[in-house]
């Protein structure tokens, strides 16, 4: 299965002291980076949605943010009167010595025990932030496949063109050689000087031979085979293209450089423009 590594998805749900939601954002990437951003409540979680994410995703740039948004219910909010009591009588002693002294009713809120805080089950707070995560994940992963089919059928598109390149190139080796052979032939016929056929033998043949890319023709095709069967495989196979790209140019400009016909020089260009918008593309695959 083919699936690109750029993609946005959300998700939200009532968790146990709130609202939790999620949002995921990735771009290409050699190895799977995670960045994530969680709210205080959350952080100890963090270890645990790392190898979370990480059974679902291989490859990409990973933005995460989880916000927590509280519930709206006054019963939520629980004055410690004891602390409070204290608190007001340590004012008015201290009143006589600061008279200019104000306390704003949220500063003294923020005072440690004037709020008790309702005691939160880790373990409903930690499957609700996993649900929430897997229905964005599940969400990132379909947009994930839908361009990744996009892309794997451009693949397959330049990959039919590159197997008819390397037939045309085939079927013009005869043709080529016979040339070679008449320029050969020709050369050594203004010179004027009767030739040892023995040793026309010789050159014809070492000139075949530095122009033979008979090779390369089948390591070529062999790796369009290679290719069709990796996009047809189920698991992540970003890194497996991305070898194949390396190969396939090798391939082209090695075929360039063996070149002795204007149309073997022309397919070979040709390769390389279509190897090179594969490769832009593999490298957005996970």
């Amino acid at each position: 299965m083919i699936r690109s590594m750029t993609a946005y998805a959300s998700a939200e749900l009532a968790g146990p002291t709130g609202t939790l939601s999620c949002e995921l954002r990735t771009v290409n990437h050699r190895y799977l980076e995670i960045s994530p951003r969680l709210p205080d409540e959350l952080r100890g979680f963090e270890s645990l949605l790392r190898e979370r994410v990480a059974t679902r995703l291989s490859r990409g740039k990973l933005d995460l943010t989880v916000r927590l948004r509280g519930e709206d219910r006054g019963e939520s909010l629980r004055v410690n009167a004891a602390t409070l009591a204290r608190l007001s009588e340590l004012a008015r002693e201290l009143q006589p010595r600061f008279p200019t002294m104000q306390v704003e009713f949220t500063e003294l809120l923020r005072f440690p025990g004037v709020l008790d805080r309702a005691e939160v089950d880790n373990d409903a707070q930690q499957a609700a932030l996993f649900d929430v995560l897997d229905r964005a994940l599940d969400a990132l992963t379909a947009t994930r496949e839908r361009e990744g089919e996009k892309t794997a059928q451009m693949l397959r598109e330049r990959l039919d063109a590159i197997e008819r390149v390397v037939a045309d190139v085939r079927g013009w080796m005869p043709e080529i050689r016979a040339a070679l052979r008449t320029r050969l032939e020709t050369r050594l016929a203004d010179i004027k000087q009767p030739a040892d056929p023995g040793r026309l033998e010789q050159e014809l043949v070492l000139q075949i031979t530095r122009a033979d890319v008979d090779e390369e023709l089948d390591r070529l095709t062999t790796h369009i085979a290679e290719a069709r069967r990796v996009l047809g495989l189920a698991e992540p196979v970003g890194r497996r293209l991305d070898f194949l790209m390396q190969e396939f140019n090798r391939e082209a400009n090695t075929l360039g450089s063996k070149s002795v016909d204007a149309r073997s020089t022309n397919a070979a260009v040709e390769l390389k423009v279509l190897i090179e918008q594969m490769r832009e593309q593999v490298q957005n695959i996970e």
